[in-house]
């Protein structure tokens, strides 16, 4: 990979993704010498996990660093207040990795040149490494960095490439918001059997378990989710009369998420300004 001790893969912003990610990479037997992370303020979790691995930790980049990869892990309105103090640490080979949310590659173009970027969209299973991202690379990004970061990013999930920017706001909508769907999923389904009549606790169990265990199953079975939904549901029974409602052609889940997701779209666009 294009990074070592001396030019280190720089991780700028160590919160939960960055955690999730470090854990999946020292699993791959990445060399924790080749890695720095740039962040004033830790969390205890994090600096536990540093200090475990030998992982240097800085507050701000040294004047004196270049790296052979940047990832920068911050959140889209601190991307102004961040990057200045980055480009030092940039050369024109060092590949600049993002991961935030509506901040497109003309911004970090502007910061440090015409290097080779790619905007990421990770989501948070990837803290379980049952992640899935989304990389636009540009035309700077050579095949050989294109290997590296599927290498780096398969250590948390799945990867996907995209064909244009624009998707990644569409991706962000989708797979990077989606699971607060899915958590709010669960959360409705609770309600609903307390609702019923059952108690609290067993109401919240039962639904976390099925959401868990569903989403187990459409992995392991490479079903559609379609088949799966008709493979459970008899004529006329339980099932049916229950999705005769989420079905429901004007107030149903489909318009709800179809909604959602353009909302979330949306917004992605809002922070790109």
């Amino acid at each position: 990979m294009n990074f070592s001790k001396d030019r280190p893969f720089l991780l700028v912003g160590a919160g939960k993704m960055g955690g999730a990610m470090l854990s999946g990479w020292m699993a791959e037997g990445i060399d924790p010498s080749a890695i720095m992370v740039c962040d004033p303020r830790l969390s205890d979790e994090m600096e536990a996990l540093l200090k475990k691995h030998g992982i240097r930790h800085v507050g701000e980049v040294p004047a004196d660093l270049t790296a052979g990869i940047v990832l920068v892990a911050v959140k889209p309105q601190m991307m102004d207040e961040v990057l200045p103090g980055l480009a030092s640490a940039v050369a024109a080979d060092t590949l600049v990795l993002s991961v935030a949310a509506g901040t497109p590659v003309e911004k970090f173009h502007k910061a440090f040149g015409t290097v080779p970027v790619c905007r990421c969209m990770p989501n948070t299973p990837a803290m379980v490494k049952r992640g899935i991202t989304a990389v636009y690379p540009t035309s700077e990004v050579s095949e050989a960095q294109k290997a590296d970061v599927t290498q780096l990013l398969s250590a948390v999930g799945k990867v996907v490439w995209l064909e244009n920017e624009d998707q990644i706001d569409l991706v962000t909508g989708v797979s990077g918001s989606g699971p607060a769907y899915v958590f709010y999923l669960a959360e409705a389904l609770s309600a609903a059997g307390k609702a019923a009549g059952l108690p609290g606790e067993l109401a919240e169990e039962l639904a976390i378990a099925t959401v868990c265990g569903a989403g187990e199953l459409m992995h392991q079975s490479g079903e559609d989710p379609a088949v799966l939904r008709k493979n459970v549901t008899s004529p006329n029974g339980t099932t049916a009369a229950a999705l005769d409602v989420l079905m429901h052609e004007e107030s149903g889940i489909q318009p709800v998420m179809t909604a959602a997701v353009a909302a979330a779209v949306k917004r992605a666009r809002d922070l790109a300004g």
